[in-house]
């Protein structure tokens, strides 16, 4: 088959489109023939020498995909060879063909196409598990999303609304900030030009955010908790902002609040299926019915990765970046 590889970090010119040998199931495993891949930050990391993958994970990028199933390994039942799925990956998701614990494979939601269908894995499994299933958002309650015209963002503030919860988002420029509102955005937020600690407080009544979902880290680490709400919640996923940040504990105390912080790919496989299990018996409807969809701002072709990364890194893009198969 054929993948993108890294032979040495660097920029997106380091991805190689490359003949490599075809991956093989094991013991409750599946193969599945990729139709399309989805480009997320952390492959960013990873092309540029940072986010080495977990043991035993494919050295290739892309941490979900969608496709077809080729074969089945010793052991997995419920899944038949040319079932269309779409899977939360550890990596192997920018090639032609790609190995899934069986735990991690969703069906492609009714009323989705396939190859949007990958769009949906690492997004669904990031903001459900910390906004749900750690901070427990609640209807009535407010979250702040950062960066809610990225896939994470797009994503968060759909699930919220469709719960019956208030966001607000963070975003760069006000055409950002428009397709947010599309989504159902009600706090519009441009951190290029105001302070979201103050924007957040006087949309709320002065009492700040329930949930925060934070992908930027120790930049926004003291004046996120300056922005919770008594009992507030707040979870990091990200570190664009940086990796050491100082915190006020006082004022954490003060507020009787928590913060957490996730990342999905070096969980083991037993809660990643767990999530994978919450997402299809929670958001699966959600997708049929048409209340929440993948938000995809353009499809390459697979070898145009470096490309699809280029575009990543520009920010200019709104949801999903997707890399097609051939």
């Amino acid at each position: 088959m054929y993948a993108i590889t890294i032979p040495e970090p660097g920029g997106p010119e380091a991805l190689v489109w490359a003949e490599v040998p075809d991956p093989v199931p094991g013991e409750g495993e599946v193969l599945v023939e990729v139709v399309a891949s989805a480009v997320n930050r952390a492959d960013i990391l990873q092309r540029q020498g940072f986010y080495t993958p977990p043991p035993g994970a494919s050295l290739y990028p892309g941490l979900e995909c969608s496709g077809r199933i080729a074969a089945l390994g010793p052991g997995v039942t419920g899944w038949a060879v040319g079932d269309p799925v779409c899977a939360l990956l550890a990596g192997g998701g920018y090639a032609e063909k790609v190995v899934v614990p069986a735990g991690q494979l969703l069906p492609v939601p009714e009323g989705v196409d396939l190859t949007r269908a990958a769009a949906l894995p690492e997004v669904v499994c990031t903001v459900w598990s910390n906004v749900f299933m750690i901070a427990h958002l609640r209807p009535g309650e407010t979250l702040l999303v950062h960066g809610g015209s990225s896939g994470i963002g797009t994503m968060a503030i759909q699930l919220a609304k469709a719960v019956g919860a208030k966001v607000a988002v963070t975003a760069g420029t006000k055409e950002k900030l428009e397709r947010c509102a599309e989504l159902g955005a009600d706090i519009l937020i441009n951190y290029r030009e105001q302070d979201f600690v103050a924007e957040i407080k006087q949309a709320t009544g002065g009492a700040g955010a329930d949930v925060i979902l934070d992908n930027m880290g120790a930049k926004y680490l003291d004046r996120n908790v300056q922005a919770l709400a008594v009992s507030g919640r707040l979870a990091i996923i990200g570190m664009q902002g940086g990796v050491k940040g100082e915190l006020n504990i006082g004022t954490l105390l003060s507020k009787r609040a928590a913060v957490s912080a996730t990342s999905l790919r070096a969980r083991p496989l037993t809660e990643k299926a767990a999530i994978v299990a919450a997402v299809h018996e929670h958001v699966w409807p959600l997708l049929a019915a048409g209340h929440v969809r993948p938000v995809v701002d353009r499809e390459l072709p697979m070898p145009e990765a470096a490309e699809a990364h280029r575009v990543l890194e520009a920010s200019g893009h709104v949801g999903k970046v997707l890399l097609v198969a051939p």
